[in-house]
Order: structure tokens, then C-alpha cells, then sequence
């Protein structure tokens, strides 16, 4: 944000506000190893001095063993602590893991601020197949298989105040081993978001739904609502998607392994997988990866990774082709090259890959920057990487020398946390976001800190308790985005001078930050949204189609509004997410017509995404109309979609067996 939004948005605020120690309880099971260990076991601080990064960077130990051990996902806290779960159960075959073992949820905390983690507390020790862990709503959220559960905590002692509660279950995990649900995450949106592999079929739900009210998810990003306690498929593809991340627009981007290694998130899109079938027939063809390249030799096999280890030329792609943990830097301690790139673990690679993201058709393309970190340690085993609000990004290390699916045992008595930061000023960050007022709240929210995302989550869960959102705060939000839009509508009749530029980029951020505080704190209504979809910015455009969609269903008013403003749109980005809703809209016929105005523009026609998109929403409802269908197909400027309408018509008995005149 600039000096001059910067004021521009305080001056908003005030004419609105004018009126190492450790804590261990007694262990279950005395831990064991048993990984061979064939390779000399390497100490925390030779592990960072092989460790190569670029200039102005350095890297130090957070914590290491016996403090952490075994960290599988971490999570920061309104008070800047760190959230760890430590997962002792895990083995390649789930027969072989010992249930007899706890798995834990540790808080590691940083007292006097120098970087080390120097009080520690197990906060829970009953897990039996951890895999993630988040906090918010007053406690601690944990994929605990075959459950999602919610351990409470609303005084925020750090000690539970019952037992958990089970919020979700039936996820597979006996025959998922290493591709099991795992990651959870917050969105923008104010969902909980997490992640499935593909090795089988997990069918989700409340503890007390029937089979047919469960959501079946076998490979992709699953979602859960903390409010509404609803839970929803959100994309479904790709192998062992295990990191995923949100740009500075709300744009979700997801990791995978063996496959394409990077993937952009859209509800309801279906990405190629590594093998199997699609849980939906008749998709006829499947999304490619937004990367551009991949990061290992793909003339060779992956598999020989696995068996011979890294080669020259897969060294040279990036490392190899398993990816664990992602983030989207967007803190402010990095150097400003950083900002807006993709970092992931490259397993084999023993270092940090770097994407790049670009604009492109109706998506985005990754492309392949140099890699960011190589580490020297053959322990080292990155599993996520996390941006803290201080702009310093830490490093969970899985720390053991067996390969990737640990076929050889687990040395389960080794982790490590490191820390990643510039040379540059380290953000000044609350000491506890939660003690905040609403207006604070709203400030911070809207500002560029790595904070805004947890000042954001607060005041959500401040609505979500019943607290009634002022209307000054309401105000100064709806005028944050009001005004920021003049700005940016200022930019387009002023020219697109370098310093135009970046003041448009800076009232665009400050809208969307507004616009998800104000959802957050339900004041996105559906005029509100509709009312958005006038913005000049199409990520505006974008979120409020996205807002408009979060329902389980859309409403008659917002389908006749969505139908017309299909037939002006012209940006790919938000054609893409009005395809999205297609799946969400009841009625045949408007579905058709939606996809019409959609695809009545020729530039997108061969676009690798927007065609599939808008077959997957119209696909159910083209055997119920042949007419209209075949109308579609004959209007449409996409060939893939005349394709697939003509494919699907045909491969249906009752539709082959009719004359052209009854299908006209």
C-alpha cells in the first residue's frame, strides 16, 4: 500500500471513529525408531550451515528435537505462536502403524523474540493419525483420522475445556497411507479448507448423515464452513495434493506430487489425475496443470527417483517429482522480487522450488524461477512452509533419511523448525491480535501485514459468536472499497504511468481486503454483491461471482442477474468462476443460457480451462433439453463444447434413438 492510499484509509478510519522451556505430560509410549539409519545423523545447526540461499537471507533453528519431533503441519495463532502436529503413527502401510502410539498437538512460542522458540506446551497428546492442525472459533482444529474434530479451548489457557468434538467424519485412512487427508487451511472466504489423496474414496459428512447426504471426494481440495456447518468438493483431481495457498487476490493454488506439480483452484473444476476415474461420468476430458514445466526429467520415470535417486538433468528441472508443503510469499521482510512467488519442498531435490505466476487466457501459467533453497542435510525433509505475520517464513522438517513413502521405517525422535528471513526490517506484529478492538480489527485486515489474514478470521468469529458488527465498521468498509474504486477508476482515465501502476494495484488490494472483512462480518448481502459485479476490476467481478456462489444454491434473482451479465463479461478470469456456478444452478435452462453468454466470445475459444469448465456445469442437463442443447452447440464459439454436447447426445440411448425433428 502506498503513502498515499495509506492516508487515504486512515483518514477513512478517523472521520468514522471520531463519533526453551517445556511443559510434558506423561508419555503414552516411550517413542522408537525404526528407520534403519544408515547415514550418520546430521545436528540441527550442520544442517543449516549446508543450506544454500540467496544473498541478504538467512537461516536459523526455530526449534529442533526433542522439542518438535516429527512435525507433519504447523499453524500460527493470534499471538504469533506456533501450532504444530506431530504425527508418530505414520507408516507407508497402515498395518504396520502402531496404534499404541499418541500423536500430539505442541505450542511453541518465541518469549523474547529472537527467533528461537524458548517455552513449549503439548496441548493435546490423544491422536492417533494427525495430520494437520489450525486454530480459530474459540480452539483448535485437527484432522485427527478418520475425523475432523474441534477441540475447544475459548478461554485460551491452552489446555482443552472437554473432550473433542467430532465435526466431520469418514475419511479414509487404512488404505491411503501416505496420500490421507490432510492440510487444513483458512480461506479468504472464511472457510475451512483442506485436502485428500487418490489411493480411495473417503465420503465426508456429519457424524449423524446418511450415506446419501456424505460428499465422496477419492483426490482434491475439500472445504468445511465453521457457521454454516456445511461441507462441500471444491475441486477434485491430481495425486497427493499436499500444500496449498491463497495470492494476494483470493486465488487458490494447490501442490501435487508425481503428475503436474502446480494447480489453480476453481470451485467444481475436475483436474487430471495420476490414474483412476473421475467420481463424475462423461467429463470427456480433464484440466491440465497451470505450471508450464515440470521439475524433474519427465523423460525419465518418476519412479526412478524413487529407486536410483536424483539425476543430473532432473537436478538441473528443479529435483525431482514429489512436492510437499506450499506458500504464496506475500510478507513484507522478503525483498519485493519475492512477493507473489510460489515456494514448495522438493523431497528428492533436498530444497525449495520457485514458481512464478502470470496472467494468462482465462487462468494462469507457473513458470520455473531458479530453485530458492538446496540443503545439503540427506535428512532433510521439508513438509510445510509457512509465512509468519513478522514476514520471516518457517520450515517444517520431517528430518529422516528414508525415501518419501518411508517403506524402510520412520525415525520418529528427529524434527526440525527453521526460519527463514531477510535482512530487511521484520514487520512489527500485535501481540495478541485477538485482544483488538473491531475497528483495529478492520485496519488490520485491510492493511498488507501478514497479519490481515488473522485479523480478518477474528472478526469473523466475533460475528459468529453474535457479536453485532457496528455500523461505523460496516461503513468504513463499504467506503474503503467505494473510494478504492474511485482510485482505480482514476487510474484508467489518468494512463498507465509506472506510478499509476502501482497505486491501482494498491486501491484493487484494498478492495478486495475490504470486501472479504465485510463478508467476514456478514455485510456482503446479495444486493451488495450483485451491486459488484459493476466493479472496473475484474478480481472484484471475480469475488463477488465467488461470494454469490457460496451458497448451496442460487437464488432466482442472482441467476437472472448472473444471465446477463455473462453476455457483457469479457474477462476469462471471471468466465471462468461463472462457469463455476453453473453447477449450482437448478434450472436447465438458465444453465444453458449462462453457458451461452459465456461462450458466445471467440476470444477464450481454445483456452485449456473455460471450454471444460463450462461443459462440467451444463454436462448433467444436456440429455433433459436436446433442443436448446443442440441450439447451444450450433451458437457456441467454442469447439470443444460443440463437441462434447454432440458426444454426450449421441452416447444417450433415448436422445440416438430420436429423429432430428423431435430433437428440434
Amino acid at each position: 500500500m502506498n503513502s498515499a492510499t495509506r492516508l487515504l484509509f486512515v483518514a477513512l478510519l478517523l472521520t468514522l471513529s471520531s463519533g526453551g522451556h517445556s511443559e510434558e505430560p506423561a508419555a503414552a509410549k516411550p517413542l522408537y525408531n525404526t528407520e534403519p539409519s544408515t547415514l550418520p545423523f546430521t545436528s540441527p545447526e550442520d544442517s543449516v550451515k549446508g543450506m544454500t540461499l540467496p544473498p541478504g537471507f538467512s537461516v536459523s533453528i526455530f526449534a529442533a528435537e526433542p522439542d518438535v519431533q516429527q512435525p507433519i503441519g504447523i499453524s500460527f495463532d493470534t499471538r504469533g505462536r506456533l501450532w504444530v502436529a506431530e504425527n508418530y503413527t505414520y507408516a507407508e502401510a497402515s498395518i504396520n502403524a502402531d496404534r499404541s502410539l499418541n500423536d500430539r498437538i505442541v505450542i511453541l512460542e518465541d518469549t523474547d523474540k529472537d527467533g528461537k522458540s524458548d517455552k513449549r506446551k503439548v496441548f493435546w497428546d490423544q491422536g492417533k493419525c494427525i495430520t494437520s492442525v489450525e486454530t480459530g472459533f474459540g480452539g483448535v482444529w485437527v484432522l485427527d483420522l478418520p475425523r475432523l474434530i474441534f477441540i475447544p479451548d475459548r478461554n485460551r489457557d491452552d489446555v482443552p475445556d472437554g473432550p473433542p468434538e467430532v465435526v466431520l467424519d469418514g475419511f479414509e485412512y487404512d488404505s491411503l497411507r501416505h496420500n490421507f487427508a490432510n492440510g487444513l487451511r483458512w480461506g479468504p472466504d472464511g472457510w475451512l479448507y483442506g485436502r485428500h489423496g487418490i489411493l480411495a474414496t473417503s465420503r465426508i459428512g456429519h457424524p449423524s448423515a446418511a450415506p446419501a447426504e456424505r460428499v465422496s471426494m477419492n483426490v482434491g481440495i475439500w472445504r468445511y464452513h465453521p457457521t454454516r456447518k456445511v461441507v462441500e468438493a471444491y475441486a477434485h483431481g491430481t495425486t497427493n495434493p499436499w500444500g496449498m495457498d491463497w495470492d494476494e487476490h483470493g486465488e487458490m493454488f494447490v501442490i501435487n506430487t508425481v503428475i503436474g506439480h502446480l494447480w489453480h483452484a476453481v470451485p467444481g473444476i475436475h483436474w487430471q489425475r495420476m490414474f483412476g476415474e473421475d467420481l463424475r461420468q462423461n467429463l470427456y476430458e480433464l484440466v491440465p496443470q497451470t505450471a508450464d514445466h515440470f521439475h524433474w526429467d519427465t523423460s525419465e520415470a518418476w519412479s526412478d527417483i524413487r529407486k536410483i535417486g536424483v539425476s543430473s538433468t532432473t537436478d538441473a528441472a528443479g529435483g525431482g517429482h514429489a512436492h510437499c508443503g506450499m506458500m504464496i510469499y506475500q510478507g513484507g521482510n522478503w525483498p519485493q522480487e519475492y512477493h507473489g512467488s510460489v515456494f514448495t519442498a522438493n523431497l528428492h531435490g533436498h530444497r525449495l522450488n520457485r514458481d512464478t505466476l502470470e496472467r494468462e487466457g482465462a487462468t494462469y501459467v507457473a513458470h520455473h524461477a531458479p530453485d530458492f533453497i538446496k540443503v545439503a542435510d540427506p535428512w532433510f525433509r521439508g513438509v510445510e512452509l509457512l509465512q509468519h505475520p513478522d514476514g520471516s517464513v518457517y520450515i517444517a522438517d520431517w528430518t529422516d533419511v528414508g525415501e518419501c513413502h518411508e517403506n524402510d521405517g520412520v525415525h520418529r525422535t528427529s524434527g526440525r523448525i527453521y526460519r527463514v528471513a531477510s535482512q530487511t526490517v521484520v514487520q512489527d506484529v500485535p501481540s495478541d491480535i485477538e485482544a483488538m478492538s473491531d475497528v483495529d480489527l478492520v485496519m488490520l485486515a485491510s492493511g498488507d501485514k501478514g497479519s490481515s489474514r488473522i485479523a480478518r478470521r477474528v472478526l469473523h468469529e466475533r460475528r459468529a459468536a453474535g457479536a453485532q458488527c457496528a455500523t461505523d465498521v460496516r461503513n468504513l468498509l463499504e467506503r474503503t472499497i467505494l473510494t478504492s474504486t474511485n482510485l482505480w477508476k482514476l487510474g484508467i482515465d489518468t494512463g498507465n504511468s509506472k506510478q499509476n501502476e502501482q497505486r491501482d494495484h494498491d486501491a484493487e488490494l484494498l478492495m478486495l481486503r475490504a470486501l472479504w472483512t465485510l463478508n467476514a462480518v456478514d455485510g456482503t448481502k446479495e444486493a451488495y454483491l450483485i451491486n459488484q459485479l459493476k466493479n472496473p476490476s475484474e478480481h472484484m467481478r471475480t469475488w463477488a461471482v465467488r461470494l454469490l456462489n457460496d451458497e448451496a444454491e442460487l437464488s432466482p434473482v442472482v441467476v437472472d442477474e448472473l444471465k446477463q451479465h455473462a453476455v457483457l463479461e469479457r474477462s476469462g478470469l471471471v468466465k471462468i468462476y461463472l462457469s463455476s456456478t453453473l453447477q449450482k444452478t437448478r434450472d436447465a435452462s438458465d444453465r444453458l443460457a449462462i453457458a451461452s453468454a459465456i461462450s458466445s466470445h471467440v476470444e477464450l475459444a481454445n483456452d485449456p480451462v473455460l471450454p471444460l469448465m463450462v461443459w462440467y456445469g451444463i454436462e448433467p442437463v444436456v440429455v433433459n433439453d436436446p433442443a436448446a442443447s443442440l441450439a447451444l452447440a450450433e451458437k457456441t464459439k467454442f469447439p470443444k463444447l460443440r463437441q462434447f454436447i454432440a458426444r454426450r447426445l449421441v452416447s444417450s440411448p433415448a436422445v440416438r434413438g430420436a429423429s432430428l425433428d423431435q430433437l428440434a
